[in-house]
């Protein structure tokens, strides 16, 4: 299923992101894992695409597993870190040839070790002239691309962050997904001036539900996400218990999505981690379209 089908309709477009496992033992887990997730009948699932491209082989021979394995619609995550246009154009290529259906078109995050974003020679420079890349050259794949209810780290503002997401679906993205987030109201203000400024494409919530204080602070710091106060207290609270913080997370996040649904949602992208617990208590207990 292309992401453009994936919404709209009257189909609620539910959708997982996993990550390539460093380890045979990581993988073996993974797929463990993936039959808990695919009774929720996703429209697709997605896979990240390491810095650099350092997971470009693992990424493909997940999703390729994944589509041939499950009969389950696929997308590849796609930076611009670290490649040339030949290689980006092969990378589409092989990923065609492998039976993926979408690609999820980043610009990416600077290499570890620099602090500034710098396109290499015969590279691209940002994510909406990959998309335009992709378009051109490929353009049977669906397109999805980032958006940031909070602003994306490097932006100097969200107007300048909402004007380089309206460039990426100038040039042809079918949907919009999220980075994570935990204040719902930071995403329905995000949607809103999203679609005051034109962006009339599906905007998708990226859901990551919480099972670990000391996780998800290391996660939010990386990524500039917010963790409202009274959910970092309620999860302080449990102390070194882990049961009760993965309860207190799911709980929370339950309350989101459902909120999220009930607003209007054209679906919803779980960010799972290679696993199916927590993703599948908060799909269990909600309410939401077919």
């Amino acid at each position: 299923m292309k992401v453009s089908e994936a919404y709209g309709s009257g189909r609620f477009g539910l959708s997982f992101e996993l990550f390539p496992p460093k380890t045979a033992a990581a993988e073996e887990e993974l797929f463990r894992h993936l039959p808990d997730l695919l009774a929720h009948k996703p429209a697709y699932l997605t896979c990240t695409y390491g810095a650099g491209g350092s997971t470009r082989e693992k990424t493909l021979e997940i999703v390729e597993r994944v589509a041939r394995q499950y009969g389950c619609s696929v997308a590849s995550h796609l930076t611009c870190v670290g490649a040339t246009v030949d290689d980006l154009q092969q990378y589409l290529a092989e990923a065609q040839r492998r039976g993926v259906e979408n690609i999820v078109a980043l610009r990416g995050d600077p290499p570890r070790g620099e602090t500034k974003f710098q396109a290499i020679a015969g590279g691209l420079r940002w994510a909406n002239e990959l998309v335009s890349l992709i378009r051109s050259s490929f353009p049977q794949f669906g397109v999805a691309v980032a958006g940031y209810p909070e602003k994306h780290l490097e932006a100097e503002t969200m107007d300048v962050d909402l004007r380089n997401l309206k460039r990426k679906v100038d040039a042809g993205a079918d949907a919009v997904i999220t980075q994570l987030f935990y204040d719902n109201a930071d995403f329905f203000r995000f949607r809103e001036r999203a679609e005051r400024l034109g962006i009339n494409v599906p905007v998708v919530p990226g859901i990551l539900p919480v099972t670990s204080l000391a996780q998800i602070r290391r996660i939010t710091s990386l990524c500039g996400a917010k963790l409202p106060e009274l959910l970092a207290t309620a999860l302080a609270e449990c102390g070194e218990d882990a049961d009760a913080q993965f309860q207190v997370g799911i709980d929370y996040a339950i309350r989101q999505t459902q909120e999220l649904v009930e607003a209007g949602v054209p679906g919803l992208h779980f960010y799972v981690l290679n696993k199916s617990p927590a993703t599948c208590r908060v799909l269990n207990a909600i309410s939401r379209p077919a």
